[in-house]
């Protein structure tokens, strides 16, 4: 795996000929944090980095703060097919620790709250095991879903193994009448925003980038996130300066390992939610 970044002084000559630096396991690109990577540039560079990639067989990278930021440059990164390690496999894997967050951040209780988990397919174990896990917690779960029988064997679970009584719908003007907050794993924008909102709900968007549309809602529509975990033991100052922690932790993570498996890990390492982030909100 290789780290993308941007040069702290690129050369002129590096910047003319779009040279690119390789150090160790980073490829340092000869751009610089206060400028726009054009389309032409971009094509180069990136033509550059899957060579790279190819030469050294080599599928997934992280990119830097300041790369992410590049749409242009992301969508080519895209269009090239190359892995980009972003950090959504973890945000669904924390489900749990997102809704700790917010109940502290809010000082609510977790015995009042309502929490609508708005997902289309159950064949990911962190989505079930997560949804197990919070159903003992709070007031009340409430699964939104068009594919109602999917999620009936797991109602049948939760009831059997804890008592507990989630709900299935899909009633686009009922369905989320009472959610105080709204996981919203796998609906599209245009999906979502067929759906009534409440006005002052807490969504947070899984796979992130969503708009809501309805023109009351003053609630919190959250895209994305930050958190903080204990250090790894060969601490690279410089990847903890310039990338997003929560992509430097899912790329040290075996993802095919059973959830049980990976939740330890995260809790050995202490992995804590430290930012949720909207489009013009931070929580």
């Amino acid at each position: 795996m290789y780290y993308i970044q941007e040069s702290d002084k690129p050369v002129l000559i590096a910047k003319i000929f779009n040279l690119i630096e390789l150090v160790d396991d980073k490829i340092i690109l000869p751009v610089c944090d206060k400028e726009k990577i054009d389309d032409k540039k971009g094509i180069i560079l990136v033509k550059k980095v899957k060579k790279i990639l190819e030469k050294t067989n080599c599928r997934t990278i992280i990119l830097s703060k300041y790369l992410k930021k590049q749409e242009n440059f992301v969508d080519l990164i895209n269009m090239y097919k190359i892995n980009v390690i972003d950090g959504r496999w973890l945000f669904l894997v924390l489900l749990d620790k997102i809704l700790d967050y917010i109940i502290a951040k809010r000082k609510l209780e977790k015995k009042q709250i309502n929490v609508s988990i708005m997902v289309k397919q159950n064949t990911c174990d962190y989505v079930v095991e997560n949804i197990k896990k919070i159903s003992k917690i709070y007031k009340s779960i409430n699964i939104v879903t068009p594919n109602i029988e999917k999620f009936k064997k797991l109602e049948e679970e939760i009831f059997e193994e804890n008592g507990v009584i989630i709900t299935i719908s899909n009633n686009k003007r009922k369905s989320l009448k009472r959610a105080d907050i709204i996981i919203n794993i796998d609906f599209s924008e245009e999906e979502l925003n067929k759906y009534n909102i409440p006005d002052e709900a807490i969504i947070v968007n899984i796979d992130g980038n969503i708009e809501i549309n309805k023109k009351r809602f003053n609630g919190l529509n959250i895209n994305d996130y930050e958190i903080s975990f204990e250090k790894f033991d060969e601490f690279d100052y410089e990847k903890d300066k310039l990338y997003w922690k929560k992509d430097l932790y899912e790329a040290s993570i075996y993802k095919k390992q059973p959830y049980q498996y990976i939740e330890r890990k995260i809790n050995k390492d202490k992995v804590k939610i430290v930012e949720l982030i909207g489009k013009r909100t931070f929580l």
